[in-house]
């Protein structure tokens, strides 16, 4: 068993910049350490968690229970007829660029996504209608200490969801990733990749942030009955989060170190050295201005991590 450090803060493991300290830390380097650990830990009854890049979660300032493994693997197998493994802890966007110079296509998308595979596939992310899901043919994962691949299915990917934010999947850690990617264009893919990061520059704010906090609406009735929202959107019966957080006029809204960008309403930024507990509250308050307004109750896109008690 590797080394484990205590009581190790956990807010320059996210890209929040915000949260307590993990009870017990330890970094891996490779699938089988994150394998072994995780087997060992499954038996005993250890909770565990695993971050990759920390793009998406927000640990409590309480701490982190159990044990935190920093999933550094990064290993990647590409093969002539599209086929492609990587470990979980591979960076989503240094896989395009890798693929893509094998002339695969398909993972333009993920340019400009600050994460790992293993989280990306945790919330099935996804960019400008498509998402990391739809590539993958099979996962390599560690449940009840024992190590198996598993058939994409078993993940029940769906709009930014898997098993693997649900209770019952928080315990599975997956290690390495299959995909099936197409032969393309590379010089298009390219420019098409470019295209997505010049209009991820173009709207979303540089300070600490996790992205987008939260998921988009699904919901016809909703999406038709708004006036301002772009016709595309009301066919497909989606709701922007940014669109009814703007609405209740949140854009630029601040909670003491927490703020809602002026830039991209859906993104809360932590400007001056929030606290976890800081970010949540003002998470609780959009929460309770859009169901005032609109009968619809956001969820979190972030994963919340650790002992929380209710903000107020």
């Amino acid at each position: 068993m590797l080394n484990a450090l205590a009581e190790v803060p956990l807010a320059p493991f996210t890209t929040l910049r915000a949260g307590g300290p993990a009870q017990r830390l330890i970094l891996l380097d490779s699938a089988e350490q994150l394998a072994e650990v995780a087997a060992v830990a499954q038996v005993v009854g250890e909770p565990l968690t695993v971050l990759g890049s920390g793009s998406n979660v927000l640990p409590s300032d309480l701490g982190v229970e159990g044990t935190v493994l920093i999933n550094r693997s990064r290993g990647l197998k590409i093969e002539p007829d599209g086929t492609v493994t990587a470990d979980s802890g591979f960076p989503l966007q240094d896989l395009f660029l890798k693929t893509v110079q094998q002339g695969l296509t398909g993972l333009e998308f993920a340019v400009g996504i600050p994460g790992t595979l293993g989280g990306a596939l945790a919330s099935n992310a996804g960019a400008y209608r498509s998402s990391i899901g739809s590539f993958v043919t099979a996962v390599e994962v560690v449940e009840g200490g024992l190590v198996r691949w598993e058939p994409a299915s078993f993940l029940k990917l769906s709009y930014r969801h898997s098993i693997l934010r649900e209770p019952a999947g928080r315990g599975i850690v997956v290690t390495r990733v299959r995909l099936r990617l197409q032969p393309g264009d590379s010089w298009r893919a390219l420019q098409d990749a470019r295209e997505f990061q010049r209009q991820r520059i173009s709207k979303q704010p540089a300070p600490a942030s996790a992205g987008s906090f939260f998921k988009n609406v699904e919901d016809r009735g909703l999406a038709e009955s708004l006036p301002g929202l772009p016709q595309a959107l009301k066919d497909a019966g989606v709701v922007p989060a940014g669109y009814l957080l703007e609405a209740v006029g949140l854009r630029g809204f601040r909670h003491g170190g927490a703020l809602f960008s002026h830039r991209h309403a859906n993104f809360l930024l932590n400007v001056a050295r929030a606290t976890a507990t800081e970010i949540r509250e003002l998470a609780e308050i959009a929460k309770e201005r859009v169901y005032d307004r609109f009968g619809r109750r956001l969820e979190e896109e972030v994963l919340l991590l650790g002992r929380w008690i209710n903000p107020s």
